[in-house]
């Protein structure tokens, strides 16, 4: 019996891991945009999370066969008014690295004091097959942003997003340690109950 196959619609690679990493067990075949050799991006204009995940996921369901999982995430800082929110990827410009978009938080955040520094992680999941939308998930977890980067883990934010119950940052946690307490971590949890139930009902 073969598997379902599942496209992973990220060009992201820490993002591709982790996701990967998650749902390791199930009876799937676990693919990249790589694999299927797409060469049209699909280009982020939603105004939310949701409206992101929630075209990528179609608009890349439409070229192929098996399920399509989608996640648009980012975070959401409080004194900034939620930003860099959907622009989390893009938050330092057209060029924007990891680096860059840290960068910029800390020089837009340091006047702010510790009590004003809340902030968050959102992840939100679509899972299609052709064109229509299976399954939505979202979660977030709430932290704070830290002065200065630490830990050398993880990717994105997660040097500068300070965890207050482990009193570290996202950046100072194993892989494990994090996908047990992250926005991306609380989604596929989610997500993976379905899919076990999804998958064991025969499609």
């Amino acid at each position: 019996m073969s598997k379902e196959k599942l496209l992973i619609a990220t060009t992201n690679q820490g993002k591709a891991r982790e996701i990967k990493s998650f749902l390791q067990g199930l009876p799937l075949e676990i693919l990249s945009l790589d694999d299927l050799g797409h060469s049209e991006p699909f280009s982020e204009k939603g105004r939310t999370f949701d409206d992101n995940a929630r075209g990528k996921s179609l608009f890349y369901s439409q070229s192929w066969e098996g399920l399509t999982l989608a996640e648009d995430s980012g975070l959401e800082i409080e004194a900034l008014r939620g930003e860099p929110g959907v622009l989390s990827a893009r938050y330092s410009g057209p060029q924007a690295t990891d680096e860059k978009n840290n960068r910029k938080v800390l020089e837009r955040m340091k006047d702010v004091p510790e009590e004003r520094r809340k902030a968050r992680f959102v992840s939100c999941l679509v899972l299609s097959r052709k064109g229509e939308v299976i399954r939505e998930i979202k979660e977030f977890v709430e932290g704070r942003i830290a002065f200065e980067k630490k830990g050398t883990q993880g990717f994105g934010y997660d040097p500068l997003f300070y965890y207050p119950p482990l009193e570290k940052t996202f950046a100072e946690l194993l892989p494990e340690e994090k996908n047990q307490v992250s926005h991306r971590g609380r989604a596929l949890k989610k997500l993976k109950e379905f899919l076990l139930r999804y998958l064991g009902s025969g499609l």
